[in-house]
């Protein structure tokens, strides 16, 4: 049998270049074990076998044991024969682990059809928790492209793909002892259901650059693969877009210095995304610049960025009327275009970018000297909707970490079409709607715009996107011009970035038949902390934490369920750039040290780890003693007026230190019915607005946030001018400003 195993590893590791990862872990798990896997392929059983030092007793599925095909290959190891839904066969698989025996299951049951994680079976929990054996997760990556997997025709498939196998650190499960029956199964297999997420996200290395990243999926996913497309519907495969970004980045590497911080000021656009990544090859950092705000926007950008240089587009700048905007930067900062760039790019230049992009990998390792995944990647400007804008630097582990995170619960198949009309100089719309699809070998097409309710229906319907992303907002405002039909082919649709409301998610749902899933992320964070799955989904939440994180709730005075939202994780932040100390970097800190991030959002947790967020610390009013969510008010004039938007600011109060004003586009909006809805379904009268103004429509950022902001300033000048109803927001403002 030494024979055998010696003899089977050297073919697999000369055929797959195996690497096996953390073996000595393995031997620090002691007798007593379950080897859980994920099921990647036919093939994960034999690699398991030939690696694993001693011979441990398969235990799998009796139906598939009798199959002729397995019959050869299963006289070489121990089966333990089971029935995953049958107790007796459990109870006889933890007699056997009492024993001093180790087993291995793969708990999804089958092989994977969709490349992530399949359902998780309770028995390996149970297993684990009734044995009080160790738990060995073991990730493989590499089989699923191959023949022997089940994903023959949704990507490419090889014969021979590089395979990893890595070994985490073994765990128990830990059961509180006060639980008992139906609730500690339940623990039990929540807790082995994280167990899989972390083994999942393992099976992705998180330590390398952006770059690497991307040229190592091309090799996974196949070259040739058509991975991009923009609203000139021109597409791209992935050899097309490392061989444009070589040559653009080594355009961009004469033109500017190593570790700069490099502005791009684009749309969202096939431009756009290999400006990212000649920017990522040439080892500069990519400032994302937020063109909506308008100059001083941009302005103090690039200060607190200590952003020198800015890419555009002059055909954008024309058809996008920024050259107002554009005259103003220019006092200060240098804008370049990238027609004139292109114009340098010579016949040489573009041969030398078609043959490097043919060994992509082994050119950057020899030309990029640091490729340290610690490093910053992306510089973003976060919106601002509350104060002034800080710049948030992100790692390339970061973001890699996030998309590992992500990919848990987030399958990206090579048969995906995202759907990415959010920002790329917004971190929802850079990683979630364009780093990770790529990554995962999901076609992406780029819209320019999120803004357009009538076009983007009909262009989901004939692309036949799979995946959108977007806000309430934008959700609302597709429902209200899509056919029923439009929106058919959608397979995940995940709503960020503001609170999703009842309404949005019942209207999507009577009249489209999709559940919305709502998930939870800052800019800081990369931006996921939390979403909900279709396997893991409670309404009125923002989901589960993903694999990784961690957080605790501090208290605040006034607040009594719940508290303000700190996380850490991989995937948190580097640091700020602030506009008062221009240049430093200024890391996430807390009284629990360094890397601790208070989101500034204030949430409760159930037991089952759902989180729900209850609002903006900055949003709650202190009216009377009493703290009052300003979301829970907008959620109040909601359900009166689910037709019409509406946003709640806190002004100063003489009398009870803060006032409640509500901005609403219902024109017959009147405090009696806000009162009489109130007292009829359990709201407190503090809920209700001081007064109310009417606003013909509610000030959105180009994130699709609420823009409070300005809302702020608005309700002030009302307010001292005694409006009922803002015509002109703009001159309202400017007329407040003189007095």
């Amino acid at each position: 049998m030494r024979f055998v195993k010696w003899l089977l590893r050297g073919l697999l590791r000369l055929l797959y270049r195996v690497d096996c990862q953390g073996l000595e872990h393995y031997h620090d798990a002691g007798e007593r074990v379950l080897i859980v896997a994920n099921h990647t392929s036919l093939l994960d059983g034999l690699l398991l076998y030939a690696w694993l030092p001693d011979t441990p007793t398969f235990a799998i599925n009796s139906n598939i044991a009798r199959q002729p095909r397995f019959g050869f290959f299963l006289r070489f190891v121990n089966l333990f024969r089971m029935d995953p839904a049958s107790p007796l066969s459990l109870k006889s698989l933890i007699r056997y682990l009492n024993a001093g025996n180790k087993a291995v299951i793969f708990p999804e049951g089958r092989v994977t059809t969709t490349g992530g994680l399949m359902k998780i079976y309770e028995g390996p929990g149970l297993v684990a928790d009734k044995a009080d054996a160790m738990v060995l997760p073991i990730g493989i990556h590499g089989p699923q492209f191959s023949p022997f997997s089940y994903l023959k025709g949704k990507g490419v498939c090889r014969w021979f793909p590089r395979v990893t196998l890595r070994i985490l650190p073994p765990r128990r499960i830990h059961i509180d002892a006060s639980l008992q029956g139906p609730a500690r199964r339940k623990s039990a297999v929540q807790q082995m259901q994280d167990v899989m997420y972390e083994l999942h996200a393992a099976t992705f290395n998180q330590r390398q650059t952006v770059f690497q990243a991307m040229v190592n999926a091309a090799r996974d996913n196949g070259p040739k693969r058509i991975i991009l497309e923009d609203s000139q519907r021109q597409r791209l495969s992935y050899r097309q877009l490392l061989q444009r970004a070589l040559i653009l980045g080594s355009a961009l590497r004469r033109q500017t210095d190593a570790g700069e911080h490099v502005g791009l000021m684009l749309p969202n656009s096939n431009a756009m995304a290999i400006g990212f990544l000649a920017l990522q090859y040439s080892g500069r950092i990519a400032a994302m610049i937020n063109f909506t705000g308008g100059a001083r926007s941009v302005i103090r950008a690039c200060e607190t960025g200590n952003v020198k240089r800015i890419y555009t587009s002059r055909q954008f700048i024309e058809k996008a009327g920024l050259e107002n905007v554009v005259e103003q930067v220019a006092a200060s900062v240098d804008v370049r275009y990238l027609e004139d760039l292109r114009a340098e790019i010579g016949l040489v230049d573009k041969l030398l970018g078609l043959l490097r992009s043919r060994y992509a990998s082994r050119h950057y390792r020899r030309i990029t000297r640091n490729r340290d995944p610690d490093q910053p990647a992306v510089i973003l400007f976060t919106s601002g909707s509350e104060g002034v804008p800080k710049g948030v630097v992100l790692s390339h582990a970061n973001l890699l970490a996030n998309y590992a995170q992500v990919r848990c619960h987030i399958d990206f198949q090579p048969t995906d079409l995202v759907f990415n009309c959010l920002p790329l100089f917004h971190s929802f719309g850079l990683n979630a709607g364009f780093i990770m699809p790529l990554l995962g070998g999901s076609q992406v097409f780029l819209y320019p715009t999120p803004l357009h309710y009538r076009q983007i229906p009909e262009l989901i319907y004939e692309l036949g996107a799979t995946i959108l992303y977007g806000t309430n907002t934008f959700f609302k405002g597709y429902a209200h011009y899509a056919h029923p039909f439009d929106f058919h082919s959608l397979r995940y649709t995940v709503a960020g970035a503001e609170k999703l409301r009842d309404d949005t998610l019942q209207l999507w749902m009577e009249r489209f038949g999709i559940r919305i899933l709502q998930g939870y992320g800052v800019t800081e964070t990369s931006p996921v902390i939390a979403v909900n799955t279709p396997l893991e989904n409670r309404i009125g939440t923002v989901g589960r934490p993903v694999t990784g994180m961690q957080f605790y709730l501090a208290p605040v005075d006034g607040i009594e369920t719940g508290g303000r939202l700190v996380v850490s994780g991989p995937n948190v932040m580097l640091g700020y750039l602030l506009a008062d100390r221009p240049g430093e970097l200024v890391p996430p800190e807390t009284e629990r040290g360094r890397g601790w991030y208070d989101t500034g959002d204030i949430a409760s947790i159930d037991d089952d780890g759902y989180i729900t967020i209850l609002g903006r610390a900055k949003r709650f009013a202190k009216v009377g003693g009493e703290m009052v969510s300003l979301t829970a008010v907008e959620e109040l004039a909601q359900k009166v007026w689910p037709d019409a938007s509406h946003s709640a600011v806190s002004l100063t109060d003489e009398h009870k230190g803060e006032k409640i004003l509500l901005l609403t586009t219902e024109p017959d909006a009147h405090r009696k019915a806000l009162i009489e809805y109130a007292r009829q379904h359990g709201y407190g009268d503090l809920y209700v607005p001081r007064h109310i103004i009417g606003i013909s429509e509610i000030p959105v950022l180009g994130t699709g946030k609420t823009d409070y902001s300005t809302l702020q300033q608005l309700a002030e000048a009302a307010d001292a001018s005694d409006v009922s109803w803002i015509d002109n927001p703009e001159q309202l403002i400017s007329n407040s400003k003189q007095q």
